[in-house]
């Protein structure tokens, strides 16, 4: 059973793949297998950037959905970060802008100052140049750290970890292929899928 572009959690019961899906489907699942089985040996995992979840498993599978965080179990709406105490704010609070504080050398705030709409504006626009130009230097290393965090955790002790570590990082996939030839299928699946988003201009 492999995560698709679709999955938010990914859950394994020692190095087999018992769930994956949506956060309510998973957390279904392991609720059911956890009963079956009495398996306090499960892990899940966010299915993109391999952060572990934590399902407190007690009670009712009712109880258990309740408890689940909302935060991971859909995307906060495009508004989430304004405002709700009252009601509009000066400038334009409908683009979400939060003041917070910024240190920068006098020569900083003298260029700053010269900039056509004040500095606010001029750091607006550095900092989104910024996230365009590493935009896919930015996902790669994600997509990397994923891949180790997801590694460490079930394959930390696996033969070969320590090059396949190597190759994820060099951007190897080939040679990362070899050295999890011989993991534990599930994990060795997930670890390629994760791994295959390293690639640039990869889908």
């Amino acid at each position: 059973m492999n995560a698709t572009e679709h999955t938010s959690w990914i859950a394994f019961s020692k190095s087999k793949c018992i769930a994956s899906g949506a956060p309510r489907e998973v957390a279904t699942d392991v609720k059911r297998i956890a009963d079956s089985q009495a398996s306090d040996n499960v892990l899940v995992f966010d299915a993109k950037t391999s952060q572990r979840i934590e399902i407190d498993l007690r009670g009712s599978l009712s109880a258990v959905l309740r408890r689940l965080p909302a935060a991971q179990q859909q995307e906060p709406a495009p508004d989430s970060a304004l405002p709700t105490s009252s009601g509009r704010t000066a400038g334009r609070p409908r683009l979400g802008v939060i003041a917070r504080e910024v240190t920068l050398l006098p020569r900083h705030w003298e260029w700053l100052a010269t900039q056509p709409g004040g500095a606010s504006v001029a750091l607006r626009k550095l900092v989104e140049q910024g996230l365009r130009s590493s935009k896919e230097a930015d996902r790669l290393r994600q997509a990397q750290e994923a891949a180790y965090r997801f590694m460490e955790v079930m394959a930390g002790d696996s033969p070969g970890f320590e090059e396949a570590t190597r190759a994820l990082f060099a951007g190897d996939l080939g040679r990362l292929q070899q050295l999890v030839s011989k993991w534990p299928r599930d994990v060795r699946n997930h670890v390629l899928t994760l791994a295959a988003v390293t690639v640039p201009n990869s889908p």
